[in-house]
């Protein structure tokens, strides 16, 4: 059948068929270079969500896409990024050691070096897990120290922190150190590297992974954007992985808390931090908090909040 029969029969005319076929064209187009956009922002940070990709891709070219029809494309290639369950206990509380008060409840931060966050998480290997101890500048997101161990030991945690004090380069006195309750946080020696610094020592007062969210946050942005798309054959591998990845982390991936800055720019400056996300904990149902946290991390309608 010619085209001309075929537009009679739809009561179209021939001019009609061959704009709309143009027009098809023009958006299979469209979403290649979209696509090809995408491949590109996601070749160092194959995780990035669909918030940051929609920013990125603006910045570099204007008016370019909406943010649905993003998320449209992101849908129809099945380019979601999807969360991923934590599984391995990576602190132990004992009743014995000293405990510290919490400092930071409600603390507005306005500079770098105000408030550090630490934490522990865990990275398989096909030998087993190893452990990445993180410190966590607050204020910027910049992650200011680290040490990949094979064991949980607090000489790892120490180092970690050793290395955050020597790259601050400056003095700390009134600086808040905020953890969790683990064992490595009240060890003797760790305890004693804080006071010796001039540091003041805040702790969360129970299980509620939101008193130390900040530390909680960072470890899955490494993990669910980077690592666990990773295989490490052993420490070595997952070492020489883990320092690329934190060097992106601080220089790169933009913050949707700190208005699209990286941790590194956001670290040079000064000034309550303008974020770009809602807390929709407030006033929230449990099931309702539960929907959100799920599409915040599936990068259905806004990506990963920090």
């Amino acid at each position: 059948m010619s085209v001309d029969a075929i537009c009679a029969l739809f009561g179209k005319t021939r001019q009609a068929y061959y704009q709309r076929l143009s027009y098809k064209y023009e958006e299979y187009a469209e979403e290649g270079i979209i696509l090809d956009l995408i491949a590109e922002l996601r070749k160092d940070m194959g995780r990035m969500g669909g918030r940051k990709l929609w920013y990125e891709i603006n910045e570099a070219h204007p008016g370019m896409i909406s943010r649905d029809k993003l998320f449209d494309i992101l849908d129809k290639y099945h380019l979601k990024v999807h969360r991923r369950k934590r599984t391995v206990r990576t602190t132990w509380s004992e009743s014995w050691l000293h405990r510290f008060p919490n400092l930071v409840k409600d603390l507005i931060l306005t500079a770098a070096n105000q408030v550090w966050v630490s934490d522990i998480t865990y990275i398989e290997t096909e030998t087993g897990f190893v452990y990445l101890h993180l410190v966590t500048d607050a204020y910027s997101k910049k992650i200011m120290g680290w040490c990949l161990s094979p064991s949980l030991h607090a000489d790892a945690t120490i180092s970690a922190l050793q290395m955050a004090i020597r790259n601050a380069g400056c003095d700390l006195k009134g600086l808040i150190h905020h953890s969790d309750r683990g064992c490595q946080y009240c060890c003797e020696k760790y305890v004693k590297l804080l006071q010796d610094n001039g540091i003041e020592i805040s702790m969360t007062q129970d299980g509620n992974p939101r008193d130390n969210a900040i530390a909680e946050r960072v470890n899955g942005i490494l993990k669910t954007e980077w690592l666990y798309d990773d295989h490490f054959i052993g420490f070595a591998d997952a070492h020489r992985r883990v320092a690329e990845v934190i060097n992106l982390y601080n220089n790169k991936r933009p913050h949707l808390s700190l208005n699209y800055k990286t941790p590194a720019e956001a670290h040079l400056e000064t000034g309550e931090q303008k974020r770009v996300w809602k807390n929709y904990y407030k006033g929230n149902k449990p099931e309702e908090v539960e929907n959100v946290i799920n599409e915040l991390t599936s990068g259905c309608r806004i990506s990963a909040a920090y």
